[in-house]
């Protein structure tokens, strides 16, 4: 580390150790009050990323960096571990799951990487199962995916992806003879489900995948209303079927 990131870094602590001392409101913050102001700065993260902002993303990844330190100054405070603890532990992890970096252990490619990993993630912190790990407060189709995946990583998985394809068919065709509210919820979320799996086959995120639809679906509507309101004609005076040549046209 250079001794100009080491200034930095220790810039940065000291000031967020006066601002908890000094000002109201982050005197007044609490880990429970600052958990979703965190999910919600790693959002804004992943967005600079996909829209490929670099300035943005500078911006966003010190915000991140901002709740981390004071997660960890708030924790100091109870007395329960510290900013050298955290560093400590994520050092220690690092090279304890990387065998093949700072051990003899042989992998020949990122798959082998991935199953050392979760062996070493399950035996180190005593789960009993392979899908154990993954947050709750995931978003869903996220969450979907890691599910999956840990659940490959034992053989548990389609080999291959027409074998999903016909399963999506299939929950299609299910959902179509479902009958009652709670049976058609079921059999939907199961197509979703099969859909993410679909995703991961073909190394998509599905998650992803759904923001960028639902953005391009924004623009274009968004681009429809501007067509209609210049037309001077009013939402009900459009017929279903006009307003869909409006929309073939701003695709």
């Amino acid at each position: 580390m250079s001794n100009n990131l080491i200034q930095e870094f220790e810039r940065f602590e000291a000031i967020i150790r006066r601002l908890r001392k000094e000002c109201p409101w982050d005197k007044a913050q609490t880990p429970q009050s600052l958990a979703a102001p965190l999910i919600e700065e790693a959002y804004e993260t992943v967005e600079a990323i996909e829209n490929h902002n670099v300035d943005e993303l500078k911006k966003e990844l010190g915000d991140l960096f901002l709740h981390v330190i004071f997660q960890a100054l708030m924790a100091e405070e109870q007395n329960s571990f510290t900013l050298e603890d955290v560093l400590r532990s994520e050092s220690e992890k690092l090279i304890y799951r990387h065998p093949h970096i700072f051990g003899d252990t042989a992998v020949s490619s990122a798959q082998d990487v991935a199953k050392n990993w979760e062996e070493l993630k399950r035996a180190e912190t005593g789960r009993t199962s392979v899908l154990d790990g993954v947050p709750a407060s995931l978003p869903a189709l996220q969450r979907a995916a890691r599910i999956q995946d840990k659940a490959s990583k034992v053989g548990f998985d389609w080999p291959t992806t027409e074998g999903v394809l016909d399963k999506i068919r299939e929950e299609i065709e299910e959902f179509a003879a479902a009958t009652t509210p709670e049976e058609r919820e079921d059999e939907f979320g199961d197509i979703l489900f099969s859909l993410v799996n679909l995703s991961r086959h073909i190394h998509l995120e599905a998650e992803r995948s759904l923001r960028e639809a639902t953005r391009k679906f924004e623009s274009r509507f968004r681009r429809l209303e501007d067509i209609v309101e210049r037309s001077g004609s009013r939402w009900s005076e459009l017929s279903l079927d006009a307003l869909d040549d409006i929309w073939r046209t701003v695709k």
